[in-house]
């Protein structure tokens, strides 16, 4: 036996690393690469370092390297083989792909570090709004699942999102661009209930960086609210985002009702909820992705300050 630390299933692993589970299997037996502990069932369940060492060869065998040669690898020259390959990929998808692992590796370590490191890279290579679309919101997603699936703690999850938040924010408040006089208006919040406020906070960088008028009121705000203030300011776009405040039922009822009130405003929603289904109510559009936001919002306005 390992540890009680034993958590992750193979599926797990698969859906975490992109390695088929029977590939895993193979590897398991082949090359010893993998001990896990197995239930009575003889369902078999890895830990965090297993889950971390599959991670890091994943990505290497990704880039072209063997997995015949990668297990003769000793831990140090696979961290080395990782390094080298964020500094010298040979495509931005490799880069974002082995950064995304190596988040997933400071989120189960608490690394705030190895986070700071990651970010710092990403953002000087690729500039901040590649680095949050092609970096921060897949591993966000991926964290979602572990989190949902109990293959995060709580205590994980809140870690890297203060730090992600962290980010987000001082890339806002580093923007010096001013939105011009007859810039559309947004309003930018989240349902009573609603937490979850780092695609929010994204949406804000998003769009200021496009010369909009933002007011943003963050989480848990009153739906009557909000469109008191729509009317009164005349504002042309609403967005929220809906991640798990309501049931099916609740979600309807609530974006019709949203939808009635601002009947002469586009009112756009994001998030897991309602992300690849089809809007189902008047003036509303369905984001499926946070990057869709971009193509309402438009090409981004020159600024002084490099983001």
């Amino acid at each position: 036996m390992q540890t009680a630390l034993s958590k992750y299933s193979i599926k797990d692993l698969e859906r975490l690393s992109g390695i088929k589970a029977h590939t895993i299997r193979i590897w398991e037996q082949r090359y010893n690469l993998l001990s896990p502990d197995r239930t009575e069932s003889n369902i078999r369940l890895y830990n965090d370092e297993e889950l971390k060492l599959i991670l890091n060869i994943a990505s290497l065998v990704k880039a072209g390297t063997k997995i015949s040669h990668v297990v003769k690898l000793q831990p140090g020259e696979i961290t080395k083989r990782i390094q080298d390959l964020v500094a010298n990929p040979s495509s931005a998808d490799e880069f974002f792909n082995v950064q995304v692992d190596n988040l997933v590796i400071a989120m189960l370590d608490l690394d705030d570090v190895r986070f700071e490191k990651v970010i710092s890279t990403c953002t000087l290579r690729y500039g901040f709004e590649d680095t949050m679309l092609h970096l921060l919101i897949p591993f966000l997603q991926k964290v979602g699942i572990m989190w949902r699936t109990g293959e995060a703690s709580i205590l994980q999850e809140h870690f890297i999102s203060n730090l992600i938040r962290k980010k987000v924010l001082v890339a806002i408040d580093a923007y010096a661009g001013i939105a011009p006089p007859d810039a559309d208006r947004w309003v930018l919040f989240l349902p009573e209930g609603e937490l979850h406020e780092i695609g929010l906070l994204f949406s804000k960088y998003l769009l200021k960086v496009r010369g909009k008028k933002v007011m943003y009121f963050g989480q848990t705000t009153p739906l009557d609210e909000i469109v008191k203030y729509c009317i009164q300011n005349k504002v042309s776009h609403v967005l929220t985002f809906i991640t798990s405040a309501f049931s099916s039922d609740g979600l309807n009822s609530y974006m019709s009702r949203l939808a009635s009130s601002l009947s002469g405003v586009q009112v756009l929603v994001a998030g897991g909820m309602v992300a690849g289904r089809q809007s189902e109510w008047p003036n509303v559009k369905v984001l499926n992705e946070v990057c869709d936001l971009t193509d309402v919002a438009g090409p981004r306005l020159r600024s002084s300050v490099l983001s």
